[in-house]
């Protein structure tokens, strides 16, 4: 009997110690979290994207509470607007920066870039990218498996049956940027929206030459310089038989679209072009008058 309470006692006593021992560790290393954390993460939209370069919209909150300014923090998902709310709820000023987008840098479809063997594997982009370059004759162009309509959280990315490509919803992407991560190829890219949502990009990533690249889809850019020579804002350079056209620079006038031999550089939401024809008239009308 004298055993079994002195058990009982032995017990209680170490229990009591380590409540005391586990009281004392945790108030020395006990984390305050500011409570503004919880006022950021509040404003923002919940999409846990990853756009910001944080682990979610929490880490997203926690990065702006500890910067001295917001100036090289953004959420691409909420915009200006959210950030704003962030900024006031931090006392601090917003830095407004203009949108941007997700674009699909290949034009390949099934008419321009035919097959040249059937892929019957794991359908993913990422596995197909690493067992071969693909099953047309580019070896650049899109696979069109779907991995970044997989990791699009916004629901603003489908492939096109009929060309077998990304297409990217103007109203829904928020510029997180998962799509240009997942994509194996690189095709993807982040560009600003534009005036008027209007954007104009070579939409190519093959870097073979002319003919080679042009042999394997009618609507490849073949590095021939035409459209870096008609430039006048020197927007286009050339490297590794790509042109590529600097968004900050281009002032979407669209004189390359018009010289580009081969349709590789694409414009978006411009009004439609006048027929040649009725330039020409209209440029009579006025010499005559």
């Amino acid at each position: 009997m004298n055993l079994i309470l002195f058990t009982v006692i032995t017990l209680l006593v170490l229990s009591a110690l380590l409540a005391v021992i586990l009281y004392v560790v945790a108030q020395k290393f006990k984390v305050v979290e500011d409570p503004r954390i919880d006022e950021v993460e509040a404003c923002l939209p919940g999409a846990n994207c990853g756009g910001c370069g944080s682990p979610g919209c929490r880490g997203f909150a926690e990065a702006c509470v500890k910067a001295e300014t917001l100036g090289s923090l953004f959420c691409p998902a909420g915009g200006n607007s959210v950030m704003a709310n962030v900024a006031a709820a931090l006392g601090q000023v917003a830095v407004e920066k203009d949108p941007m987008i997700a674009v699909v840098r290949c034009a390949g479809s099934h008419e321009h870039r035919p097959k040249t063997n059937n892929y019957n594997s794991v359908q993913s982009c990422a596995v197909a990218s690493m067992l071969y370059s693909g099953d047309t004759g580019c070896p650049n162009g899109c696979l069109g498996l779907g991995d970044c309509v997989a990791v699009c959280g916004f629901n603003a990315i489908y492939i096109d049956k009929n060309t077998g490509l990304p297409v990217i919803s103007n109203e829904k992407c928020t510029a997180c940027g998962a799509c240009v991560k997942a994509c194996p190829k690189n095709i993807i890219e982040l560009r600003l929206k534009g005036k008027k949502d209007r954007r104009i990009f070579v939409s190519c990533v093959n870097t073979e030459k002319g003919g080679i690249a042009k042999k394997s889809c009618s609507v490849a850019c073949i590095g021939c310089g035409i459209c870096a020579k008609n430039c006048a804002y020197d927007a286009i350079t050339i490297e590794n038989n790509l042109a590529y056209i600097d968004f900050q620079k281009c002032k979407l006038c669209r004189k390359c679209v018009e010289v580009c031999p081969t349709n590789a550089i694409h414009e978006l939401n411009f009004p439609p072009r006048k027929p040649k024809t009725e330039e020409n008239a209209v440029s009579g009308e006025s010499v005559s008058n």
